[in-house]
């Protein structure tokens, strides 16, 4: 297993406590499967949208959680006794439980959420606080003793 040496990008950044995370995060191998398909979209300047293919799931079946950067998406199907007793010839719609995991980026928050034609929709929107934001600092007189 390699091993990577980042005492250089500490030198560049000044308290970023969480960079050891973030990079540890991104390092670790990714064991989710591809279930379901998603897709990421950029609706503007802060502005995103996470749309899954949940074929067969109802709204009250799937269960997002937002959580220290974390965004989770459960999927639980209820068994019907009605879905127990069909025979099926041919089975390629997948049913089947799933958890999906993304993180998530500094101030990007969960905005809303809707299901339409077997497709979930997560809104998320970048969101900075104002101290968060950058500021001009004037420059002063001298502060020197002068005399």
């Amino acid at each position: 297993m390699r091993t990577i040496d980042l005492s250089p990008l500490y030198r560049s950044f000044i308290g970023s406590d969480r960079l050891a995370s973030l990079v540890d995060a991104a390092s670790r191998t990714d064991n989710q499967n591809a279930y379901p398909p998603y897709n990421i979209e950029l609706l503007g300047d802060d502005k995103y949208r996470i749309s899954m293919a949940v074929a067969g799931f109802a709204s009250e079946d799937v269960d997002i959680v937002a959580e220290n950067n974390v965004l989770s998406v459960n999927g639980k199907r209820t068994d019907d006794d009605k879905k127990a007793n069909t025979q099926f010839l041919h089975k390629g719609i997948s049913e089947r439980s799933f958890q999906r995991k993304f993180q998530l980026g500094d101030h990007v928050k969960v905005i809303g959420a809707n299901m339409e034609n077997g497709l979930l929709h997560i809104e998320l929107a970048r969101v900075v606080p104002e101290a968060k934001k950058p500021r001009r600092i004037d420059i002063g007189g001298s502060t020197g003793n002068q005399g």
